[in-house]
């Protein structure tokens, strides 16, 4: 079983008028591999670039740290969820399962696919371990990531809301409770 701890970002904007009309796109996955073991095996970092609404906010691009440069040279949605696929083994057969801090990775995947018509099953083997995570503390409602990084006595590391980076500090906590999440 190969665990998928990954983290994707999107297009955004500041209030819902600016956003009305407009979907999210994905502008990055970050993700790394483990086996069944919770032994870190690989890492997947890439940018996409948006179609539907190219130009990258001001507020996307400041709570991102993403530029727009950096999004306009990237490949589209589904040469990037092809390499994606590859590298998670999905091709291969390999059994895995995609875990995220919550629902909206799973759903923007999902969204994204339907967007682009590619096949959007896949995406059904996930987790989120953000649901999880208060069982296993003892609390009685969902955190934010950076927060229950931070309250498990880890440093976080990177830029918040950067795929990579948040894939990274997921995966601390994914490892530490590594015999504890339900799938």
């Amino acid at each position: 079983m190969n665990f998928i701890i990954y983290d994707l970002e999107a297009t955004c904007w500041k209030s819902d008028a600016e956003r009305r009309g407009r979907s999210q796109e994905i502008i990055e996955i970050g993700a790394l591999l483990f086996n069944e073991y919770a032994e870190l095996q690989s890492k997947f970092e890439s940018f996409i670039r948006p179609t539907e609404h190219p130009q990258l906010s001001d507020f996307c691009t400041q709570l991102t740290g993403i530029s727009q440069i950096e999004v306009n040279q990237a490949d589209e949605f589904p040469e990037v969820v092809e390499d994606f696929q590859d590298w998670i083994g999905l091709n291969k057969g390999e059994d895995y399962l995609l875990c995220s801090w919550g629902f909206f990775d799973r759903k923007a995947l999902a969204r994204n696919c339907k967007l682009h018509d590619l096949p959007a099953d896949w995406t059904d083997k996930h987790i989120s371990l953000k649901h999880q995570y208060p069982r296993i503390k003892g609390i009685r409602r969902e955190i934010g990531l950076k927060r229950a990084v931070e309250q498990e006595g880890f440093e976080f590391e990177g830029a918040h809301h950067r795929g990579i980076d948040d894939a990274i500090n997921l995966a601390k906590i994914f490892v530490k409770y590594a015999n504890q999440w339900r799938f």
